[in-house]
């Protein structure tokens, strides 16, 4: 695990712009957090990393946005509005197996609305601390692999804390 103090919007987007430089395709990042807690935020800051020149807004209302044209596709949903059982019905399996879609970087926000999870996955926590500050947890499941991202962490002498 890895805790990180963000002290304000500036240190969410760099964390977001390390993860999209750092990520591989394959990888699923769950996000779980209220709202206005910087989801979106690390998301958009993600996909400018991977090259994607489309606005990245939230999906609450489409569930899935997809921006293929980057270095790797991101898959970017939404589970606010949905029921674990109406999540079921969306086999979001489809997505993290890469057998239906090309394979690339999947993003729940929400995440704790899904009623099942890939093997391997990385749980990102956001626990807002005052208006600006947030504290993360990255928590890797299962085969994720977090050395990548803790080694790009330690080369950048942890500028996000």
């Amino acid at each position: 695990m890895i805790s990180l103090c963000l002290k304000d919007l500036a240190a969410t987007q760099a964390l977001g712009t390390l993860l999209g430089q750092s990520l591989w395709a394959g990888s699923v990042l769950l996000l779980e957090g209220d709202l206005g807690s910087g989801k979106t935020t690390l998301v958009q800051s993600l996909g400018q990393a991977l090259g994607i020149s489309d606005p990245i807004v939230s999906p609450t209302f489409s569930l899935i946005n997809e921006y293929p044209e980057g270095r790797i596709p991101l898959y970017h949903l939404d589970l606010y509005r949905l029921q674990p059982s109406e999540v079921a019905d969306l086999h979001l399996e489809d997505y993290w197996q890469g057998q239906a879609y090309p394979a690339g970087i999947m993003v729940i926000e929400w995440s704790e609305h899904l009623p099942y999870r890939p093997a391997d996955y990385l749980s990102i926590l956001f626990q807002p601390q005052t208006e600006a500050s947030r504290q993360l947890k990255l928590i890797p499941t299962g085969n994720f692999e977090l050395d990548k991202l803790a080694q790009a962490l330690a080369e950048k002498n942890r500028p996000l804390a």
